[in-house]
């Protein structure tokens, strides 16, 4: 069922679904085992591990995990998880309206140029379509500068390197308002 879409002036629709752990562990295995999601920490894994980690996160109460399509086309995933509870505990001041988020763009043959910047304003779009969301957390590896440069870009603020357990991290934070301004405004009405 589709909780979410949203329109691209340029790439078209966008929308997300609840991810269904074993109908999409064989589709989800081929993007997570990707040189190019490396830092997913997940090159290692078959399918029947993808399968577990993504039952996990379904069974989890403080963590979801959502197929994310492109013109009715499977090609991103995204996760919500309160960093009360889940990835930050002890390492991020959680405030009341807080809302961590991670994505991970399908490999493509021929990249779309804007498709990554697309899928993450999609992603922030859903987030702040609730309104109890007041800012979005993330904690991506502190040498992802790719990702780095597009969290600014959608009107993150970067508070500072933290040590995880599987990776050193870049804590950053957005609020709706900054997000507004990186967007023009880019919530659904």
């Amino acid at each position: 069922m589709t909780v979410f879409r949203r329109v691209d002036d340029r790439l078209g629709e966008f929308a997300l679904r609840t991810l269904d752990p074993d109908g999409d562990a064989a589709l989800l295995h081929g993007w997570v085992t990707h040189p190019k999601a490396a830092f997913w920490l997940m090159q290692d894994a078959d399918v029947a591990r993808v399968a577990q980690e993504y039952r996990r996160i379904a069974a989890h109460p403080h963590h979801d995990a959502y197929l994310g399509s492109w013109r009715g086309r499977p090609a991103f995933l995204a996760e919500r998880y309160d960093p009360a509870h889940v990835e930050l505990v002890g390492l991020h001041d959680a405030a009341d309206g807080d809302v961590g988020m991670h994505f991970l763009c399908a490999p493509a043959d021929t990249p779309v140029h804007g498709f990554t910047r697309a899928v993450i304003t999609t992603v922030m779009a859903w987030l702040f379509a609730d309104p109890a969301v007041r800012r979005v957390v993330v904690e991506p590896d502190v040498r992802n500068h790719a990702v780095h440069a597009l969290n600014a870009a959608v009107g993150f603020t970067v508070v500072g390197p933290i040590r995880k357990p599987e990776k050193d991290a870049l804590l950053s934070v957005c609020t709706r308002e900054k997000f507004l301004a990186a967007t023009r405004g880019d919530l659904p009405a």
